[in-house]
Formats: structure tokens, sequence, C-alpha cells
């Protein structure tokens, strides 16, 4: 069953000092990792800028949508994020969990005590 991973990120100081070299440097480094984990079965469906004019929306300025063959490969994508050193420039919160239909989480809810 496929597992998704939510990240909602935006920028810490540490990010916007860096130079646009450093940056490059930084997401090659990031890129190099990534076909290891497109083999574990991750992938990226979307990622992109939050609309910040959304009803209730999220104040973090990006997010990224990842789906994922099982728990083991979403777990190898979370510490890889974090190994990267992610987390030294992005102020980041996930969500993860087994994907559903709509009438699955319906019934989720509707189960909640």
């Amino acid at each position: 069953m496929a597992h998704y991973l939510a990240e909602l990120y935006t920028p810490k100081p540490a990010w916007l000092a860096l130079s646009a070299d450093a940056r490059r440097q930084f997401f090659a480094t990031i890129g190099a990792g990534m076909s290891e984990l497109s083999s574990l079965g991750v992938e990226a469906i979307t990622l992109g800028e939050t609309d910040a004019a959304t009803l209730h929306a999220a104040p973090w300025q990006f997010f990224a949508l990842w789906q994922a063959p099982d728990k083991a490969a979403i777990d190898a994508l979370v510490a890889g994020i974090a190994a990267s050193g992610w987390h030294d420039y992005f102020e980041t919160i996930n969500a993860s969990g087994v994907g559903g239909d709509f009438n699955e989480h319906l019934a989720q809810l509707a189960a909640l005590d």
C-alpha cells in the first residue's frame, strides 16, 4: 500500500545568507542522493510554493508531496533529507502515512472517540 509524505518548509536565515554558488552546491548534493531514493520507489508527486491567499493557509512558504511503495522508503526519504543538512537551512514540518480514498478517510474520522 502506498505511503505518502507531505512537507511544508520555509527558509531560515542561514539559507538566505548563502551565496548562489553555495546554494548550487547544496542542490547538487541533494540531486545526487535522489537516485538512491528513486531506486526505493520514492517519487516526488509535486513541489511548489504555497499560496498564502488560501483560506487557513499554512505559514510555510513551500510544499512537497512524495509517494513511496512502503513506510521503509518514506523513512529513508525523511532520513536522507535530514542527513543532507536540509534542516540547517529550512524550517520543516512533515506529515506521513498510508494513503486511502475519500470514503476510507471519512470512516477514519467517524470512528474517532
